[in-house]
């Protein structure tokens, strides 16, 4: 991306008020570790959500609105719980023409017990495609963030993924999602993986473990049943740090994929070969 094509309305980076949502949002949601005071089930008994999730969402929509007023925003509490209403959410919004991508708290469940794995994830998608992406560890001080074109940063230094070429030599996460259909695709997807690989991690906020795919700190992750939120984010970091984002089947990553798989790239066709045949017996 050349100099004038750096994503900037009215002197306002697009970056700069990802990254500041981010950590605004992170700290606050840091201090209400343990203290949470409502607990609602959305979707299942294992889609929780919070007064901390909807306060996190009411703050970073405030402070993108200030800076941007004209933008959309497609935040996870905004929306009815459900797949079909993640999918009816996103088709009303993906052809704006800047539409915001919140996750204000991704891993939830964590958050509730206290398991200190949970992110703030933001992206920002320019007629469909991902521009900016940005997640934020608040427990570890953790700022992932790329820039289409731009490459992707932690810590202020760029990432990559890492060199494992191989399933064996690999760690693999996974997440469990909420709805049954989903978990048992995720099972039979497991039961293929595990043996294939180094080992499987499953920390439970897909947005962090596409951030540590980023990182090189995994070589792959897959899931089932995912929204935009979940990934938009981290689809952005993995790419500008050299790796792949696709569907379970290997098709290019958009906004509606529900199924995910992102790894290093050196190891992305065995990767899709299992899991396209764990499915296959389903």
């Amino acid at each position: 991306m050349s100099e004038q094509d750096t994503p900037v309305i009215g002197g306002k980076s697009f970056t700069a008020v990802a990254i500041n949502c981010a950590a605004k949002a992170g700290e606050w949601i840091k201090t209400k570790l343990g203290k949470h005071t409502s607990l609602s089930l959305k979707y299942s008994a294992q889609d929780l959500v919070t007064e901390v999730d909807k306060g996190a969402e009411k703050m970073i929509r405030n402070l993108i609105m200030i800076q941007f007023p004209h933008h959309s925003i497609l935040g996870e509490e905004g929306v009815e719980p459900g797949p079909e209403a993640s999918t009816q959410a996103l088709q009303d919004m993906q052809d704006e023409e800047y539409l915001w991508i919140v996750d204000p708290v991704d891993g939830t469940t964590n958050f509730v017990h206290g398991f200190p794995f949970f992110s703030v994830s933001i992206a920002l998608a320019h007629k469909g495609e991902v521009i900016v992406g940005v997640v934020y560890d608040p427990m570890r001080d953790e700022l992932f963030v790329a820039e289409k074109g731009k490459g992707a940063y932690v810590h202020g230094q760029r990432m990559s993924v890492s060199e494992e070429g191989t399933l064996h030599e690999g760690l693999i996460a996974t997440g469990f999602p909420a709805s049954p259909e989903n978990a048992r695709l995720n099972m039979q997807s497991l039961q293929a993986i595990a043996p294939q690989v180094r080992n499987i991690r499953s920390g439970g906020s897909a947005a962090l473990h596409m951030a540590y795919v980023a990182a090189g700190r995994l070589s792959g992750f897959w899931e089932y049943g995912l929204n935009a939120w979940d990934i938009a984010a981290g689809s952005l970091l993995i790419k500008e740090s050299g790796g792949i984002v696709t569907d379970i089947a290997g098709e290019p990553y958009h906004l509606g994929v529900r199924h995910v798989a992102a790894s290093n790239g050196k190891l992305h066709d065995s990767f899709i070969s299992e899991l396209k045949k764990s499915a296959a017996h389903s």
